[in-house]
């Protein structure tokens, strides 16, 4: 406790705190300050990595919610299509069952609802191609937020074998920690050209 209230240290912060305390009066422990700056740099490279988890995640999210409106739109024009088409029917229906007098009229109704039925089908055939576009740019984003997921899981373990390492002081979980956090570039590279 301090002399503010209570700290509370992950068991890598209290195991970092011992050792720099354990050998203050011996001299620097050249060992535990590699680990103390590896752990450091595997920290930054986390950071990166899950506020890019956050990001691509949040864009997949906005694709397919603009997605899902615009596919909406497209049926509420396909409902007014239908509308349109009934009016278009009751038109041509009346042409035939009208006066000669009257059927001129009932056949222009006819043709301006066909003319409203072509623009309407050509604004709802608009809207689902942008849904379906918008849909796979958030099949894309959710592939990349997986790949960055992954990154980010990895550097994790990277950083707990490192306190591991630091604990045991053995150095093949040294190498063990490197390579971990080499695959979490790699796979943070291949999120980055969204492969």
């Amino acid at each position: 406790m301090s002399a503010h209230g209570f700290h509370v240290h992950g068991p890598h912060d209290h195991e970092v705190e011992h050792v720099a305390q354990a050998h203050e009066g011996h001299g620097r422990d050249p060992f535990a300050a590699r680990i103390a700056v590896m752990t450091a740099i595997f920290a930054t490279v986390g950071a990166l990595f899950g506020y890019m988890v956050g990001e691509t995640q949040n864009d997949a999210l906005l694709y397919k919610n603009d997605s899902a409106i615009r596919r909406t739109e497209a049926s509420d024009q396909w409902n007014f299509y239908q509308a349109k088409s009934s009016k278009q029917n009751l038109a041509e229906l009346g042409a035939v069952l009208a006066s000669p007098a009257e059927a001129p009229r009932f056949r222009s109704e006819a043709e301006r609802y066909n003319r409203e039925k072509q623009e309407i089908q050509a604004k709802a055939d608009a809207l689902e191609k942008r849904s379906t576009e918008l849909e796979a740019k958030s099949d894309a984003s959710m592939h990349v937020h997986h790949r960055w997921a992954q990154g980010m899981t990895l550097i994790q373990i990277a950083i707990a074998l490192a306190a591991i390492t630091l604990l045991t002081r053995s150095r093949w979980l040294q190498w063990v920690s490197f390579g971990a956090a080499g695959v979490s570039v790699v796979i943070g590279a291949l999120a980055l050209l969204h492969v």
